[in-house]
């Protein structure tokens, strides 16, 4: 994997100071949470985020270090003096999935589709207490939000998750950010159908205030198109 020499230097810094968990206001009562994994011996950033309503909190995806799964909670309940609820994984890899069987534990209410279920069975990684076949609407205080799949591409189960209202999209690895030019992890990708679903998702949802993809920045909303531009940069 490829790294700017700007992300490196960034990496290195927060390797350095011990900097392992950030939370960031997005908008309103949304919050974006980056942790770090080592990867190949670099700290590498993974985004999830969460939402407070007047009934808990609610998570999208978990932190990828192990490390940082009760101190997320610990801040939280600090910040907001609100509990997580309930927990939606966007896929099967372990930066979304890591956590969920220690939420559990917490009395979370953990989420995925069947589709993730059976891969992360497959594949060895954590597994939700809850999931469903479908796309799903949820609702939890004062918001709704819906799952979607908009078809293969970072991975065969990918999902994200979409706020209509505030024009959200919570993309996680199936969205790339405008912060980076690389592909990724394509262990379990289909470039040729990700094209496709982007393209899909684009119609669903084709005007987004704020975009968040599993990694590295979200200050531009045209992280779809971004990500469109990406795989057909690779599929030439």
């Amino acid at each position: 994997m490829k790294f700017s020499l700007t992300f490196l230097l960034l990496f290195l810094s927060i390797s350095a100071f011990g900097q392992k968990l950030e939370i960031t206001h997005l908008t309103g009562n949304f919050y974006i949470f980056t942790t770090y994994h080592d990867l190949e011996g670099t700290p590498f950033p993974a985004n999830g985020m969460y939402l407070v309503t007047d009934k808990g909190v609610a998570m999208f995806d978990t932190p990828w270090d192990e490390t940082q799964f009760q101190p997320l909670l610990d801040s939280i309940q600090k910040r907001h003096n609100q509990k997580v609820v309930l927990c939606i994984s966007t896929h099967f890899h372990a930066d979304r999935t890591a956590g969920l069987e220690f939420y559990k534990s917490k009395d979370i209410k953990t989420f995925t589709s069947k589709p993730t279920d059976i891969l992360s069975k497959k594949n060895g990684d954590k597994r939700a207490e809850f999931l469903f076949k479908k796309d799903t609407v949820f609702e939890l205080g004062n918001y709704t939000f819906r799952t979607f799949y908009p078809g293969k591409g970072h991975s065969p189960d990918n999902i994200v998750i979409l706020f209509d209202k505030e024009k959200i999209i919570y993309g996680g690895c199936f969205i790339k950010s405008t912060d980076n030019d690389n592909i990724g992890n394509l262990s379990d990708a289909n470039p040729k159908a990700w094209l496709k679903s982007a393209k899909k998702l684009m119609d669903v949802f084709p005007n987004p205030q704020f975009v968040i993809p599993g990694h590295f920045g979200w200050s531009s909303n045209k992280s779809v198109e971004h990500t469109l531009k990406i795989i057909q940069e690779y599929l030439k």
